[in-house]
């Protein structure tokens, strides 16, 4: 699991989401930075439990969860941008492993025959 490529795409992603949600200004703190990392997170928790479930069925309903997860953080990654919170350069690179995960997501979703 830890060796498989959406695991260590998540891992940068972490690594590089923490420190740089932190220097979000006192205003956004709360309302944008923790949440965003509470997204990044319960997608962690979602991958995790599909890849370690053996029911086809709670392994699927967490792939969607994850996916739901995935979305939102996108959307908040994006809104950070918007409102300068995040350098251009930063976001550019957020925003391709946040797409590089969801390739991965993606092909993962299909091989196990979910729709999305």
């Amino acid at each position: 699991m830890s060796e498989s490529p959406i695991f260590a795409k998540l891992y940068d992603l972490l690594r590089w989401l923490l420190p740089a949600t932190t220097k979000y200004s006192r205003e956004y703190r709360f309302g944008l930075a923790l949440p965003t990392q509470e997204n990044a997170f319960l997608l962690q928790r979602h991958l995790v439990s599909a890849a370690k479930l053996q029911d086809a069925r709670d392994s699927s309903d967490h792939l969607q969860q994850a996916e739901i997860e995935l979305t939102l953080l996108r959307y908040k990654v994006r809104l950070a941008r918007d409102l300068e919170l995040l350098r251009p350069g930063s976001y550019e690179h957020a925003s391709r492993l946040i797409d590089e995960i969801g390739r991965l997501l993606g092909g993962w979703m299909k091989k196990q025959g979910i729709v999305s």
